[in-house]
C-alpha cells in the first residue's frame, strides 16, 4: 500500500502512479504528477483536475521535488520562528493525512464496487450452475432411460439372434433332406429306366390310338376309289370287316378330288392324308 510504503499516488483518475521526482500540489489539497501536472496547469485559467477547483492564486498551484537535497532542508525553515515552524509542519501533515484519507476511500470505493461486481458476477453463476445441474440432472434421467431402451434394444436382438439360430438350423436340416430325397428319387427313377423294356408302338388313326392292336387286319391303308379320280375308300378296322370291293359297307367314306392319300409308318399315328 501506498502509505506504508510513504509514497503517494498522482491523483489524476486515468494515471494512479507512484509519485517521485517532481510533482505539482494544489491549494485544495491535490497532488499530481510532472506529467499531468504540466499539461493541465499551463492552461488559463487552471482547474483542479481532481475535483474542479478554480487555481487562480500566485500559490495555489507549487511545482515542488519530493526528495530535496540537505542544503534544501537545512535552509528552507532557517530563521523562522518555532510556532511558524509548527505551523508549517502542521499544514503539511494535514495535507499528508488527507492524502492518505483519500486514498483510503478510493480503496474503499474500489473495493465495494469489485465486491459488488463479484455479487453480480456471483448471482449470474450461480444462477448458470443452476440451470446446468438442472440441465444435467434431466440429461441423467436421459441417459437413464436410453440405457433402459438399450437394454430392451439388446434382449430382444438376442432373443431375436437365437431365433435367426434356429431358424437357420432348422433350414440346414430341412435342406439336408430335400437333398437326400432328390437325390434317392433321382436313383430309383434311373433304376426304373434301366429294367423298364421297351414300350411297342401302338396303331391310331389320325391320332387316335387303337385298343386293340391284335383285332386288326394287317392292311389297314386306305385305298383309292375305282368311282373316279380322288375317290377313296377306308377299310373297317374289325376283323370281320367286308373285303375292299364293297364300298357301301365301309366304315369311312370320303370324296376329296385332287387329293393323295400318303402312308407315314410311325409309333403312335397309323396314317396321314397330306394336301397336295
Amino acid at each position: 500500500m501506498s502509505v506504508c510504503e510513504d509514497m503517494l499516488l498522482c491523483n489524476y483518475r486515468k494515471c494512479r502512479v507512484k509519485l517521485s521526482g517532481y510533482a505539482w500540489v494544489t491549494a485544495c489539497s491535490h497532488i499530481f504528477c510532472d506529467q499531468h501536472g504540466s499539461g493541465e496547469f499551463s492552461r488559463s485559467p487552471a482547474v483542479c483536475p481532481a475535483c474542479n477547483s478554480a487555481l487562480s492564486g500566485k500559490l495555489d498551484i507549487v511545482r515542488t521535488e519530493l526528495n530535496p537535497s540537505e542544503e534544501y532542508k537545512a535552509m528552507v525553515l532557517a530563521g523562522l520562528r518555532p510556532e511558524i515552524i509548527l505551523d508549517i509542519s502542521s499544514r503539511a501533515l494535514a495535507f499528508w493525512t488527507y492524502q492518505v484519507h483519500q486514498e483510503r476511500l478510493y480503496q474503499e470505493y474500489t473495493y465495494s464496487k469489485a465486491e459488488g461486481h463479484l455479487k453480480q458476477m456471483e448471482k449470474v453463476y450461480t444462477q448458470q450452475l443452476q440451470s446446468k445441474d438442472v440441465e444435467l440432472t434431466s440429461m441423467k434421467s436421459e441417459v437413464s432411460s436410453l440405457k433402459k431402451v438399450l437394454e430392451e434394444y439388446k434382449r430382444k436382438f438376442t432373443e431375436l439372434s437365437e431365433k435367426l439360430m434356429e431358424r437357420n438350423r432348422q433350414y440346414q436340416k430341412l435342406q439336408g433332406l430335400y437333398d437326400s430325397l432328390r437325390l434317392r428319387n433321382i436313383a430309383v427313377a434311373s433304376q426304373e429306366a434301366a429294367h423298364e423294356p421297351p414300350m411297342m408302338p401302338q396303331p391310331a388313326v389320325f391320332g387316335f390310338p387303337l385298343g386293340n392292336a391284335a383285332r386288326f387286319s394287317g392292311d389297314t391303308t386306305p385305298h383309292q376309289g375305282q368311282r373316279g379320280e380322288g375317290d377313296f375308300h377306308f377299310k373297317t378296322f374289325l376283323a370281320s370287316s367286308p373285303p375292299m370291293g364293297d364300298s357301301g359297307n365301309c366304315f369311312f367314306s370320303f370324296t376329296s378330288p385332287g387329293n393323295d392319300l400318303d402312308q407315314y409308318p410311325g409309333g403312335n399315328r397309323a396314317y396321314k392324308i397330306k394336301r397336295m
